[in-house]
């Protein structure tokens, strides 16, 4: 009886669906509410509790979104997917004088904080085992190298 038991919860355990995993907790209506209200026009809406905090991706405006939400539904930042078109200059021209300047562009990203200020996140590789991500300053100052997996 005893293993019939411990059978039945491993293969209910085993079973589950890998999506029944993403979520430990319901999202608390604060925090959807304070994410409708800054992000109106969102679409295609996913949540991932990361126990601290809330991260939601969406898209808007036919671009891709990242947002962060603190527990009480205070918004945290945002990122959004861009292009190398919308890099300022400034950020083009500091990374240009940095030692990843020789380096590959995978991706390029905004940043968007509470005060409005804007940031721009670069992932740039050297090879596939030499990873970094860099975060610069509107005005193309590097303020964060980050190694990378």
């Amino acid at each position: 009886m005893r293993s019939a038991i411990i059978a039945i919860l491993f293969l209910s355990f085993v079973s589950l669906p890998k999506e029944g995993w993403a979520q430990i907790r319901k999202i608390p209506a604060v925090v959807t509410d304070a994410f409708k209200y800054k992000y109106r026009n969102a679409e295609s809406v996913e949540w991932k509790d990361k126990l601290t905090h809330y991260v939601v991706y969406f898209q808007m405006n036919n671009d891709r979104y990242e947002a962060g939400f603190k527990n009480d539904g205070t918004w945290i930042s945002s990122q959004k997917d861009i292009t190398e078109d919308d890099v300022p200059d400034a950020v083009e021209e500091g990374l240009s004088k940095s030692k990843y300047a020789d380096w590959e562009i995978d991706s390029y990203y905004q940043l968007i904080y509470p005060d409005d200020h804007l940031e721009y996140r670069l992932l740039v590789r050297k090879s596939d085992l030499n990873k970094r991500d860099l975060i610069f300053a509107s005005n193309g100052r590097l303020l964060k190298d980050k190694l990378t997996l």
